[in-house]
């Protein structure tokens, strides 16, 4: 089953109350779609839990991908190809699946990490 993966830029606004994507969230979450991040894009945006209660709640419900070594050099190899530079763009890259839906702030860079990796999935602005 296709997968819905957020970027750190999808987490922000997720923070900010964005409807549309805590519609997609809850949408996911009963159809049983997996909600995807990377411990990158988690660490990209968290500052307090205190001020960041919505993004406090809902990080429970993610798949949150760790970045281990094989990861970490699988990022800068698919840094080196794209030609990019922002980790946690790469590193949510390598989790996505063709067929899944990518939320992302960036779209641009991630459609050339997603197109170096071969990987055909759909990808939606935020």
């Amino acid at each position: 089953m296709a997968a819905l993966v957020f970027d750190a830029g999808a987490l922000i606004a997720l923070e900010r109350g964005d409807r549309t994507i805590a519609a997609m969230l809850v949408a996911a979450a009963e159809s049983g779609t997996e909600a995807i991040t990377s411990s990158t894009c988690v660490a990209q945006v968290w500052r307090d839990p205190a001020r960041q209660a919505r993004l406090a709640r809902a990080l429970p419900g993610f798949v949150e991908c760790d970045l281990d070594a094989r990861r970490a050099r699988d990022c800068g190899t698919l840094l080196g190809h794209s030609e990019t530079k922002d980790i946690a763009d790469a590193a949510v890259c390598l989790l996505v699946e063709d067929g899944d839906t990518l939320l992302t702030s960036d779209p641009d860079d991630i459609k050339r990490l997603l197109d170096a990796a071969g990987t055909r999935a759909r990808i939606r602005s935020v």
